[in-house]
């Protein structure tokens, strides 16, 4: 659906821009836009890295199982019926710990996995459909609890900002309310199909 939206987007404004003689601008744009791409790809990219590499010693010298197991009396309640300690929570810990430290691209590959362990534990009888702990670990993945926004941090230090992280109060504040809104969503219409299937 995105490829669609921004297909019609670039064609508008080349269309646009050749109707109004303000073609040349367009080019400029595209060409500035590339640009400030990469440049924004390379200045992240060391975060990205190191905070991944973090976390892959973490998953090899056993801190995660360890976290997992920290963690395991709040996210069984979350995560019915999966294994304390199993692999599917190991990765979720992960997942939530790389988002929490607010590196949400580094949290991906551990989201994806995650999902394929949930997959496998639960041998979903549906699996064209979503389980429940698949919904959740999507909603918590989207609307993530952030004590350190680290990637937004580095986006504001590169566009100049003295205190990159003075953003912190509203961004704990905003991650709250938007996982614990997500949360309820799940609850409530999670037990609106419950009863629309009896």
């Amino acid at each position: 659906m995105m490829k669609w939206v921004i297909t019609i987007m670039i064609t508008l404004s080349v269309v646009f821009g050749i109707l109004s003689g303000n073609i040349s601008a367009v080019s400029t744009a595209f060409l500035e836009g590339c640009d400030s791409a990469v440049e924004l790809m390379v200045s992240l990219i060391g975060i990205i890295c190191l905070w991944s590499g973090v976390m892959r010693v973490a998953e090899k010298s056993g801190i995660t199982e360890s976290l997992s197991k920290l963690f395991s009396p709040l996210l069984s309640k979350l995560f019915k019926g999966l294994k304390k300690g199993g692999r599917a929570m190991q990765y979720i810990t992960l997942n939530l710990t790389a988002n929490i430290l607010g590196l949400g691209n580094a949290s991906t590959p551990f989201g994806l996995e995650a999902m394929r362990a949930i997959e496998q534990e639960e041998k979903n009888p549906e699996p064209e459909k979503a389980s429940r702990n698949m919904i959740i670990l999507t909603v918590m993945n989207t609307a993530s609890l952030q004590l350190i926004p680290t990637t937004v941090s580095a986006l504001r230090l590169k566009a100049g900002s003295e205190n990159p992280m003075e953003i912190l109060p509203c961004v704990w504040i905003v991650s709250v309310l938007a996982l614990t809104s997500a949360l309820l969503g799940v609850k409530i219409f999670g037990f609106i199909y419950e009863r629309r299937k009896k």
